[in-house]
């Protein structure tokens, strides 16, 4: 039927991921942004409106031609390539059930494979690298101020940029077992408890901010919830300013995740169980928490000071045989 992409596309963004999974506004904006590059390579390569695509247009040749698109024309790497597939696939999934009749389209969608992409060492702060940092703001200014408490509630809870900026005041339980809560990827929602020095910090901003239970805990000048990019300035402009402090702070690529892996290591080198360590974080699965044993050279080194060398004779081996002799040299 002519057209019959439109309403099948519009039922899996409201009755599959709002109403059904209850996705959040990120994921939602995700799968839009996808979806909306999309539908215009399809009408470049079709002719036809948006409007007026079936589902039979979206074919696994025209899908694949899309995402190679969006590598040599746009420069998307190989994980912002995957997301706009995971969205693509989440999308032919829930069409399977709605377009059995187009069983045979739809798996050969889902066949197309994700890319394997390279797996990097998490960067984090050591611990005079992150009290330069909280060093930096001006206490003497009511950003400052704000700021000192929003890099100190990063690096001790670990909270997600999304979790921290969606931060209410009436989310900050103070008294006995202090703690904030927030509601984290897949509306997971999930209880933090506050050491002593963050709570005396966090409680001061908060009389100062003397803002509404529903008031976000950290706003910027017009009283709204601070943004990512916002947050990342904030980031930004205190390592600037701190490598006066600490000059191991000029090395790059420290954002604001890297306060919630700084976080993560702390806790690891505390002594903390890898499981607690991912209910703290939010994560899923421990597997997704297990970069963090990779990024612990500490933890490699004792691995290491408990095993005894077997004795061996110096030397390098040089194969008697010259088959062998011929593949050691390839």
């Amino acid at each position: 039927m002519n057209g019959s992409l439109a309403p099948l596309l519009e039922s899996f963004f409201v009755d599959r991921l709002l109403d059904q999974r209850q996705a959040s506004a990120h994921t939602i904006a995700a799968y839009r942004d996808a979806f909306r590059l999309l539908l215009r390579f399809a009408h470049t390569s079709t002719g036809k409106q948006p409007h007026k695509l079936d589902l039979v247009d979206l074919d696994a040749t025209l899908v694949g031609a899309f995402l190679s698109m969006l590598e040599t024309e746009r420069g998307a790497s190989a994980r912002t390539r995957n997301a706009r597939l995971a969205a693509i696939r989440s999308f032919f999934s829930y069409a399977a059930f709605q377009r059995p009749e187009n069983a045979a389209l739809i798996q050969r969608v889902l066949a197309i494979p994700m890319k394997r992409t390279s797996t990097t060492l998490v960067t984090f702060l050591t611990e005079d690298e992150a009290d330069a940092l909280l060093a930096a703001p001006n206490l003497d200014t009511w950003t400052g101020r704000r700021d000192r408490a929003l890099l100190l509630v990063a690096i001790r809870t670990g909270l997600r940029v999304s979790e921290l900026t969606a931060l209410r005041c009436g989310d900050v339980r103070f008294g006995t077992g202090t703690h904030l809560t927030c509601q984290g990827k897949g509306r997971k929602q999930r209880i933090t408890p506050l050491d002593k020095s963050t709570r005396t910090v966090l409680e001061l901003w908060l009389r100062e901010r003397a803002g509404a239970a529903d008031g976000p805990v950290f706003p910027g000048p017009s009283g709204r919830p601070l943004t990512r990019d916002a947050v990342r300035r904030i980031v930004d402009r205190h390592v600037h300013n701190g490598i006066h402090i600490c000059p191991s702070l000029d090395r790059g690529g420290i954002s604001p995740h890297t306060l919630r892996h700084t976080c993560a290591m702390r806790l690891l080198h505390a002594g903390v169980d890898i499981a607690v360590i991912a209910l703290w974080l939010g994560h899923e699965s421990t597997r997704t928490t297990q970069i963090y044993l990779h990024a612990d050279l500490a933890i490699k080194q004792r691995a290491l000071d408990r095993t005894v060398a077997p004795e061996s004779k110096p030397g390098r081996y040089h194969p008697t045989d010259p088959m062998l002799a011929f593949l050691e040299r390839l």
